[in-house]
């Protein structure tokens, strides 16, 4: 699906994507991967695929378009692949990033995934953190475990300065609500900007950064906010129908409209419906723009 900017860049913006909505069919493996390509001044299109025998119903992303001035914000991934082969699946992969240019002292690192394949378990298991972070770079980590077989997965990532001003990131955990063996189809809380002092109300960015769903039915999970103030939002991690969500989390950036963007939000849980050609959605005007969800069906 391709997108417009409302805007002519200069330059071609980075477009960073995060997944934050699956439905998935159960029975085989579980393959999802999420990217962007065609980036011009003018437009970019954003994937959702999968492959070999995998039933993907829908994925939801979020895309985060920096503009060519906002070289104080680093972004990028890690591929399993860059560490080992997928025929060699491994439950703990760690990998260390080192910043294309340095920050005068450690940034904010943001990490969320786009991409993952994983096999025979009891229940799809991944994560993402970042570990060590200091100002020339950090460690990334992308893990699964007890019986899921994890064979690749890919974890995007942001890194900015800690003292930027109208910029605030964090995370959320439904095991900061309830326990993990306690699964309910929703899960929400309020998360506070703390110390932002944002002048109006913020725009989100938010992409799962843990899954835990059991495969004894469909793979069904979102993750949306609401109610976004200066101060703070609620945030929300479902699934529906007869899926089991044993636990689910995810990274989120809030931050003026004015130094980022995000794109259209076409309904009230932040999805963009995969549309016909001629209903394709535009990214919304801004110097720097949040999110932009889509939605493969």
């Amino acid at each position: 699906m391709t997108f417009i900017f409302r805007e002519n860049y200069v330059a071609p913006p980075r477009v960073v994507i995060g997944l934050n909505r699956l439905d998935m069919q159960r029975g085989t493996n579980l393959r999802v991967e999420t990217y962007v390509d065609g980036i011009d001044r003018q437009t970019f299109t954003a994937h959702a695929d999968t492959w070999g025998d995998t039933t993907l119903y829908a994925a939801g992303m979020d895309a985060l378009i920096l503009k060519p001035a906002d070289l104080d914000i680093l972004s990028g991934e890690f591929n399993t692949r860059d560490d080992h082969p997928w025929t060699r699946p491994q439950q703990e992969t760690s990998h260390r990033i080192n910043f294309e240019r340095p920050f005068l002292s450690p940034p904010k690192v943001v990490v969320f995934l786009k991409s993952f394949d994983t096999g025979s378990g009891s229940s799809t298991r991944v994560l993402t953190y970042a570990s060590d972070i200091d100002a020339k770079g950090f460690t990334i980590h992308v893990d699964t475990w007890a019986d899921t077989t994890l064979y690749t997965a890919i974890a995007g990532w942001v890194a900015y300065p800690e003292d930027k001003d109208y910029f605030y990131s964090g995370t959320a955990h439904t095991k900061d609500i309830r326990p993990w063996h306690k699964p309910q189809l929703e899960t929400q809380s309020r998360a506070h900007f703390r110390g932002a002092q944002f002048l109006k109300k913020p725009t989100i960015f938010m992409a799962f950064n843990y899954i835990d769903v059991s495969t004894h039915s469909n793979l069904r999970i979102k993750a949306y906010a609401d109610n976004v103030s200066t101060e703070g939002m609620t945030w929300h991690i479902d699934g529906w129908a007869d899926t089991t969500l044993w636990a689910g989390g995810v990274s989120y950036i809030a931050f003026h409209s004015g130094s980022i963007a995000l794109a259209d939000e076409m309904n009230s849980d932040n999805s963009i419906q995969q549309p016909s050609p001629s209903q394709q959605p535009a990214v919304p005007p801004s110097e720097m723009t949040s999110a932009e969800q889509l939605l493969g069906n």
